[in-house]
């Protein structure tokens, strides 16, 4: 992985908070691209540009609520990935959290398969979940996630591993990697970018009138 540094230290601890400080992630690149009917960033977007602005001129690392659902996807995650090996004849690697040189953008993953895929586990925790997602296959809440994952990584394709922990079923759900896609979706992120950017620059010049 030329280019990209490896994080592995542990999921919410001290050091995985500033491993991801400052840093546009995968998990949010969907807001990254959220916009009003005019066109315009959503409030979504702006805060979380605002949030990344603020971190990066020396702000605390914004605090990764964690609910019940989320806790319980992690700690399902070790039983999904077994599960998918078991289904795939497939050995995953485990990955930390990875960024790109220059700490612009990151991603975390569930797994690497070989040299060419990623496995990204979505546990169906609640109900809206497992009949959107899992019975009638709208998974366009995960699609900014693992093309941007495929994107940062160079692989051609995600395994989206759907998990109902409760009932004791999975489904795999193969993308295969879409340039198009993926160069669009690039395009809105470096749009981001300069959006944090200007924030960040309209920091500096409050801080310095502060002084």
């Amino acid at each position: 992985m030329d280019g990209l540094i490896i994080h592995t230290d542990p999921q919410g601890s001290d050091a995985w908070l500033q491993a991801r400080k400052g840093v546009i992630t995968a998990s949010r690149f969907k807001d990254c691209r959220d916009k009003l009917k005019n066109g315009a960033p959503s409030k979504k977007c702006t805060d979380y540009a605002r949030d990344v602005a603020r971190e990066r001129e020396g702000g605390e690392p914004m605090p990764v609520f964690v609910n019940g659902a989320m806790r319980l996807g992690t700690e399902q995650e070790p039983e999904a990935r077994a599960m998918y090996e078991m289904r795939t004849k497939s050995l995953v690697d485990e990955a930390g959290f990875i960024t790109t040189e220059d700490r612009l953008f990151g991603v975390s993953v569930d797994g690497l398969v070989g040299n060419d895929g990623i496995i990204e586990i979505k546990t169906m925790v609640s109900s809206d979940t497992l009949f959107t997602a899992f019975v009638d296959g709208d998974v366009s809440a995960y699609t900014d996630q693992c093309n941007g994952a495929m994107w940062l990584l160079g692989r051609k394709w995600v395994d989206l591993v759907l998990w109902v922990h409760d009932l004791g079923r999975m489904k795999i759900i193969r993308i295969n990697r879409d340039d198009d896609e993926i160069e669009a979706l690039e395009s809105d992120l470096m749009d981001f970018e300069r959006m944090v950017a200007r924030y960040q620059q309209s920091l500096i010049n409050a801080l310095k009138e502060a002084a």
